[in-house]
């Protein structure tokens, strides 16, 4: 059998290499043309893919055919897989020698639980490598035009999942309600009515911009801008499908119009005064 390198790997080189190897690849937030360089050509010599369900199927094109394919994709409610089973399958096509992509969407180490299968690899003493991907923070924020930091309005930028424990949205609030940061909240579609509710209890305000950026990076990529008032409104008219991203921050402001495929304009809020003086960019005025 070929390598995917154009390399004839017999069976009996196979045997001798008792361990193989696995690459935890990100696959990017949902365009295949996203992915890096160094993971496609993983990819390309790969003896097994073991897939998530936000991977293009495209990407699975750059496998070599025969490739073996494992679907363990988790979607809200539905999973092909447990953790612990991928955790398994992993070290057991490691086992057989062969050299095995984990493809991930996103980041693999940016919640996707990457690192819980890193763990697994080295208790299992399976030699890995991880290859990172273009995380859905800067993928939605490139679909926008928004700045995910800005020197006049955000410092600094947060990375929060928004799924709930025992009930309750459990978020480090601190963090969440800083009003001299962009927050990007991974995973919260469904719950962001109730996000927006709990960030203005704790002192947000209501005209603070929101961007929910849904399927970044794809044909269907959709786009709302709203506000914390006015996005459990806003997101009911506009029935968006996960996966989607929802950034809040004062850079909102700062998105370029022409990036947009939808957008939904809330009302109209004063831009707040620079955090810092002097002009609010570099950019001489004009006239």
């Amino acid at each position: 059998m070929s390598d995917g390198g154009g390399r004839v790997v017999s069976l009996a080189a196979r045997a001798r290499r008792a361990v193989g190897e696995v690459i935890l690849v990100g696959a990017g937030p949902g365009d295949p043309e996203l992915i890096t360089v160094k993971g496609a050509r993983a990819l390309a010599r790969a003896e097994a893919v073991v897939y998530d369900s936000l991977v293009d199927p495209a990407l699975l094109e750059l496998a070599p055919p025969q490739a073996a394919r494992f679907f363990v994709g988790k979607r809200k409610g539905r999973h092909a897989a447990s953790q612990e089973a991928i955790g398994r399958l992993l070290v057991r096509l490691a086992r057989q020698g062969l050299t095995v992509v984990r493809l991930k969407g996103g980041d693999p180490l940016v919640f996707g639980r990457g690192g819980e299968e890193l763990d697994c690899l080295v208790a299992a003493g399976i030699p890995w490598q991880v290859v990172p991907g273009v995380t859905a923070a800067t993928a939605c924020a490139a679909a926008a035009g928004i700045p995910l930091t800005h020197r006049d309005w955000a410092a600094g930028v947060t990375f929060l999942t928004a799924h709930r424990r025992e009930g309750a949205l459990a978020l480090p609030w601190e963090l969440a309600c800083h009003p001299e940061q962009t927050v990007a909240f991974y995973m919260g579609l469904s719950v962001a009515a109730e996000l927006a509710r709990a960030l203005m209890a704790r002192g947000r305000r209501p005209e603070t911009p929101v961007a929910v950026i849904a399927r970044a990076s794809r044909p269907e990529e959709r786009i709302l801008i709203a506000t914390l008032g006015t996005l459990e409104e806003e997101l009911a008219r506009a029935r968006l499908e996960s996966p989607a991203l929802i950034l809040v921050g004062e850079v909102v402001r700062a998105r370029s119009a022409r990036a947009f495929a939808l957008t939904t304009e809330a009302a109209a809020a004063p831009a707040p005064p620079p955090r810092r003086g002097g002009r609010r960019s570099g950019c001489p005025a004009a006239g």
